[in-house]
């Protein structure tokens, strides 16, 4: 008897433009007629208007997550999914606030619409939440039936976010080939190759866009790393299923957020630091110059479009062994994406990994600086 195996690869629908959501009434009152909406008090308050235009037709309730999407939250929220009778969860605002609607959603059984407010994460797109301490400390992510039965992605909402968000979801999403190419790159079967390369051509479209995007933000770069960041990544994960795992990048990101002074980093930009650390683990233990020169690579891009390179950038640079170790434990416990590496990793390497993300490797420093930003990680 064959082994069941279910995939989650895309939202129902997917809708996108500017100013598309005052159109987008009629696509939702098709999915509930009583929607609660879910994000966060600044996000509910900036695009009330909104809101409030798309859905004027419909008998709607406004709930803020407040804490972070934490256990005590998701039990308010479907509280107030009861006492309002909702029959639809309509999910505003950044990774955190979408990830919270999905689980409400998931936990009373009703359909879901994304609506991202930042390019930040793949959030809109995927059948994962990620639940977190009431102090925002990473403890464990859950895997949904489905992907939400709508994403409406509004390039002109997304493009009043700040710069930030962007450059945080480009090394969120950018992280997908250097994990995926680690877990996931020697196998055969076909969707999860199809989704290892379609994370190699992820990368090479960051690579090759993300500065013109950054410089222009509204314009057809700027489009394409928002597509990128918030559609494409969600694609790689939706295709490969569990099997496409994330490995160390992600388990930096989980270990970081078990310190408080590392809360003011966004998602993306603590992934992006977490993929250096994997590629020094890398260089460490298996003497990988393939590993060596993506890391130089990757040095010279995140200088480019101000991605955090070291401990210090993300103002962690003061932070003490004790809180160190504290995230290399948690990075390196049992059941971390950590272990997805093929060796075996224990905190102290991880510790050293985590302070020398921006050490030199054996080349030359002329042949360092002539790097170009094309591809070579597991080529």
């Amino acid at each position: 008897m064959s082994t069941l195996s279910t995939l989650m690869v895309a939202p129902a629908q997917v809708v996108r433009g500017s100013g598309i959501l005052s159109q987008c009434g009629s696509l939702i009152s098709k999915l509930g007629q009583r929607p609660l909406v879910i994000g966060g008090d600044r996000t509910l308050q900036t695009v009330s208007s909104v809101l409030d235009d798309m859905l004027a037709d419909l008998n709607v309730v406004k709930a803020s997550y407040q804490m972070d999407c934490c256990e005590p939250a998701l039990a308010q929220l479907r509280g107030d999914v009861e006492a309002h009778g909702a029959d639809l969860i309509i999910g505003v605002g950044g990774g955190k606030a979408l990830d919270t609607a999905k689980l409400v959603a998931d936990q009373t059984q009703l359909p879901v619409v994304t609506v991202p407010t930042s390019a930040a994460t793949c959030a809109a797109w995927t059948a994962l939440s990620n639940v977190y301490s009431e102090r925002g400390a990473f403890r464990y992510d859950v895997g949904l039936p489905t992907c939400p039965e709508l994403l409406l992605l509004d390039y002109e909402l997304v493009g009043t976010a700040p710069k930030r968000t962007l450059v945080a979801g480009i090394g969120d999403a950018i992280a997908k080939w250097y994990e995926a190419s680690v877990s996931s790159g020697h196998s055969n079967q076909t969707l999860i190759i199809g989704a290892v390369q379609q994370a190699r051509v992820l990368r090479d479209i960051l690579f090759q866009k993300s500065v013109a995007a950054l410089e222009n933000p509204g314009g057809d770069e700027w489009r394409d790393v928002v597509d990128a960041s918030v559609l494409m990544a969600g694609v790689i994960g939706g295709m490969g299923g569990a099997q496409c795992r994330t490995v160390a990048a992600h388990a930096i990101h989980n270990g970081l957020t078990q310190i408080p002074a590392s809360h003011r980093m966004l998602h993306g930009e603590k992934v992006a630091y977490g993929i250096l650390v994997q590629l020094r683990l890398e260089e460490m233990e298996l003497s990988n110059s393939l590993a060596a020169t993506a890391r130089q690579q990757l040095l010279q891009f995140y200088t480019q479009i101000g991605l955090p390179m070291t401990l210090s950038d993300l103002g962690l640079g003061e932070m003490s062994l004790t809180d160190l170790r504290q995230a290399a434990e948690f990075a390196c416990q049992p059941k971390s994406d950590i272990h997805h590496l093929p060796f075996e990793v224990s905190p102290q390497q991880v510790m050293a990994a985590m302070v020398s993300t921006t050490a030199p490797c054996q080349r030359s420093q002329t042949e360092t600086s002539k790097l170009p930003i094309t591809p070579s990680h597991q080529s």
